[in-house]
């Protein structure tokens, strides 16, 4: 308790009062008390005064006898006064304190004045002859038309003053002890008052600290005993209360958890956008998805995250209640996604539920499947109406001219064994997409491939002009794979090589190894690949030059089936090209860790 502000505030504030009504108290007392003194000393002045004019009425007409002093002495000790016998035109007579004839003339002093025009006379001053304050008390002895004298007595200001001090002492300790003994039952009071206040404040500390459940006991009828009883019936409510918040916030809590993980693990990208257009909640896909990167976009507008006039078009549409679908690209990624915008409540709408569907890889293989029906057709199509053409004209009678029936079966023959090409490319690369060709991953040594390959290419090189050359300088490396798999490999590279190289020019085959990897590269100095078609070479039927490539033959699939054939062997193909300088085809394949393991499907 003696801890408490409140308190010393309260003790503090009645001892002030107390010493300010004391102060006041006394002050008042101290001014009547010195009024009461000088009154009482002024009257006690005129009384000896009068008392004494019938003794000393003949005295007046002798100068300083002898009998006379020592009669005023007497009476002046007995009286504990100064008494002054004064002649009507101001002559000193006689003194109790000093020889009159050393005294001026008095006839000019305030209190003869007074007492010459009134009979009666009193002053306060400053005594010239003795030089402390005095009070002065004189009466005229005779009529106002013929006074023949005054008596004047008077009195040290000094003895006053002590006896008023006294008695202000007196009265200044009385209020002191008085005070001090009325502090004790005050601070008993105080106390008794602010016990229940600090049992309350600790009990309310104690709730905000999380102990809920606080009864505070005052034994009291009043409004403190009203405070407690209304502070436990608070306590009891709040922990009740607090009990189901808890319940309720732990089943909340769970429900977010299993939100934020069910958002989490989508992949679809999910927005929450209240009806301010406000972004409310943005999942980890979405932030992917839109490329919001590290920002918080909680609380910004939807259209300054997504700046998409589709998405903003979407979100008003379906402030109306409606659900809504759009596709569109997204500007800072070029992403295809999908979007469905479903209002979170119907009337009136609070906002919206934004869900992006990343489907720019399904409109990639939409639109190759539709590049490869167009393609496969086109080339189905140019050997078959070669060959329709060329049987129809012998049909006509051409076949009776040896010559020309030569010619025309020669070029059935050609495009035969071009659609037969083709379509074995096709179902080979369908084998190995569908993971239906058997793949039996050995030991292979990349030297002896090269060298075999070499020798059955080098008809071809001769034929262009084209130098075939091996890196003889290179260490031999085993690589995991098909045999058979990986010479179709690098037999599409090379003859690619030789075929888009002018006259003159050289292919080369080299290879190195790091801890887990072989690296096969085909270099030539041929016509090259500009970089927007680098992306594409591995597509079916994908021609950088189409002219070039249908006048040196090729069914625009091997390519695609070195790339499928890569990933089956867990490997994969890159490359470096630079028009007119040539390009570098590089196959990354693991190497050959041990023997003896089984064949396997890819």
């Amino acid at each position: 308790m003696l801890s408490s502000r409140l308190f010393w505030k309260l003790f503090f504030v009645y001892a002030l009062l107390s010493a300010v009504t004391a102060a006041s108290v006394i002050t008042i007392l101290s001014h009547r008390l010195r009024e009461i003194s000088f009154e009482q000393e002024s009257r006690r002045l005129h009384d000896s005064a009068t008392s004494m004019v019938g003794l000393l009425a003949g005295s007046f007409e002798r100068t300083h006898h002898q009998d006379l002093a020592a009669a005023v002495r007497t009476i002046a000790t007995e009286n504990r006064t100064r008494i002054t016998l004064i002649k009507e035109d101001g002559v000193v007579v006689e003194d109790s304190e000093r020889n009159p004839s050393t005294m001026e003339n008095h006839a000019e002093r305030p209190e003869v004045k007074q007492a010459r025009q009134t009979g009666t006379g009193s002053a306060q001053r400053l005594s010239p002859t003795l030089g402390i304050p005095m009070l002065y008390v004189a009466i005229r002895l005779g009529d106002e038309s013929a006074p023949y004298g005054y008596v004047r007595l008077s009195v040290s200001l000094n003895a006053v003053e002590a006896e008023i001090d006294f008695v202000q002492q007196l009265v200044v300790g009385t209020f002191l002890v008085v005070s001090v003994l009325a502090l004790a039952p005050m601070f008993l009071i105080l106390r008794r008052m602010i016990q229940p206040l600090t049992k309350l404040k600790s009990a309310a500390h104690a709730i905000a600290a999380g102990e809920l459940r606080q009864m505070v006991r005052v034994d009291r009828n009043d409004e403190l005993g009203t405070l407690a009883e209304a502070f436990n019936t608070m306590s009891n409510d709040l922990s009740a209360r607090m009990f189901e918040l808890r319940k309720t916030g732990q089943e909340l809590r769970e429900s977010s958890q299993l939100l934020s993980t069910v958002f989490g693990s989508m992949i679809e990208g999910v927005i929450a956008v209240d009806n301010d257009e406000n972004i409310l909640f943005a999942n980890e896909a979405a932030s992917e998805l839109l490329d919001f990167g590290d920002r918080d976009v909680t609380g910004r507008p939807v259209w300054e995250c997504v700046r998409s006039d589709t998405v903003r078009t979407v979100v008003r549409e379906a402030m109306s209640g409606q659900e809504r679908f759009a596709e569109c690209q997204l500007p800072r990624n070029e992403t295809i996604v999908e979007i469905e915008a479903t209002p979170l409540t119907q009337d009136p709408c609070t906002g919206v539920v934004l869900v992006f569907h990343d489907v720019t890889e399904l409109r990639r293989l939409e639109n190759i499947r539709r590049e490869f029906a167009s393609n496969v057709s086109h080339e189905l199509k140019t050997p078959l109406t070669i060959i329709q053409t060329s049987a129809e004209t012998l049909l006509d009678g051409a076949v009776d001219d040896t010559e020309f029936a030569r010619r025309f079966l020669n070029r059935i023959d050609e495009q035969g064994h071009k659609l037969h090409d083709l379509i074995e490319d096709l179902l080979q690369l369908a084998r190995i997409e569908s993971r239906e060709q058997a793949f039996d991953l050995t030991s292979v040594s990349v030297r002896q491939t090269a060298d075999l390959l070499v020798d059955e290419l080098t008809a071809l090189s001769e034929a262009r002009n084209v130098s075939l050359e091996v890196d003889t300088s290179a260490d031999d490396v085993n690589v995991k794979a098909d045999e058979r798999g990986l010479q179709t490999i690098l037999e599409n590279l090379l003859s690619n090589g030789l075929k888009y190289t002018p006259e003159g020019g050289r292919v080369g085959i080299s290879w190195t190894s790091d801890a887990a990897h072989a690296l096969i590269s085909v270099r030539d100095n041929g016509v090259g690949i500009s970089r927007e078609n680098q992306a594409r070479i591995f597509e079916r039927f994908f021609r950088a030059d189409k002219a070039r490539t249908r006048e040196i033959g090729g069914t625009g699939l091997g390519l695609a089936i070195v790339k499928h054939l890569a990933s089956s062997f867990k490997g994969e193909v890159t490359v470096e090209s630079e028009v007119g300088r040539g390009s570098t085809f590089t196959l990354r394949i693991p190497l050959w860790q041990k023997a003896g393991e089984s064949p396997i499907y890819s």
